[in-house]
């Protein structure tokens, strides 16, 4: 089993596309496709050829690409099943829990709920990667469009979880307006002032802010954070349940 490549590329305003390489057996994945030419640009970029394509959920951003891409290269589509919209151009769904292998490499499925109800996240345990979609974002967490706030507190302890040193490449640059919310509910937290300061710099240079860890995550963002007494002390809800926590912060941002 060979050490995979990762080349994450910028497409339309604020999405991040990957691909995922096997030096060894040639084998590539790209991970969404909202945009088929960003894909082919970067694929040309790194000399690799498209072997599959893994779908987190069916939002245009991450699928507008899918058929046009599988036509051109032939790979394979792996994404969730329907829940709430069909996803043209998919081979095979997958569900919680299922795994399969890529170039050698256990990759499993982690159903995540929340911002649709077919977020399907890609772990892969020994590269101690997890792609997150638009559930987990770096110091934020996607929308609830299709779920409710219970739904996304549970998708996001199933990450939460995750060994702490795992690498988290979510969908989109959101990383500085998060950050901004995220000193509004927890100010005092000094990692967070950090990461905060840090991310201005990057963003400034016009380097990416993603991936993260899941470690920096629970350190940082308040989404992950509804059991931290500072936060729930800020919020005035020392005595309220972590989903109602996390609900409060959700709604908060909603209106930020």
């Amino acid at each position: 089993m060979s050490k995979l490549n990762v080349h994450q590329y910028p497409y339309l305003s604020d999405n991040y596309g990957v691909l995922l390489h096997s030096p060894d057996s040639g084998e590539t994945t790209c991970i969404d496709c909202g945009d088929a030419n960003a894909a082919k640009a970067a694929l040309k970029k790194t000399g690799w050829s498209l072997t599959e394509i893994w779908v987190t959920h069916h939002h245009g951003d991450h699928t507008d690409g899918v058929v046009a891409l599988k036509k051109e290269t032939g790979a394979t589509v792996k994404g969730p099943a329907p829940l709430s919209q069909n996803i043209a151009g998919l081979d095979t769904t997958i569900k919680d829990g299922e795994s399969f292998s890529f170039a050698g490499n256990t990759v499993t499925a982690i159903h995540t709920p929340g911002h649709t109800k077919d977020m399907i996240n890609y772990y892969l345990p020994d590269e101690c990667i997890v792609f997150t979609g638009d559930t987990l974002f770096t110091l934020g967490c996607g929308r609830l469009f299709e779920c409710d706030a219970d739904t996304m507190h549970t998708s996001l302890t199933k990450l939460a979880a995750l060994p702490a040193d795992t690498m988290v490449y979510s969908s989109h640059e959101y990383t500085l307006a998060n950050a901004k919310f995220a000193l509004s509910v927890d100010p005092d937290n000094k990692a967070l002032q950090m990461r905060a300061q840090q991310f201005e710099s990057l963003r400034a240079d016009g380097k990416p802010t993603v991936p993260s860890t899941i470690k920096e995550e629970l350190a940082t963002n308040p989404f992950l954070r509804s059991n931290d007494p500072d936060l729930r002390a800020f919020l005035g809800m020392e005595n309220a349940s972590d989903e109602e926590v996390f609900a409060e912060v959700r709604r908060r941002k909603d209106n930020f």
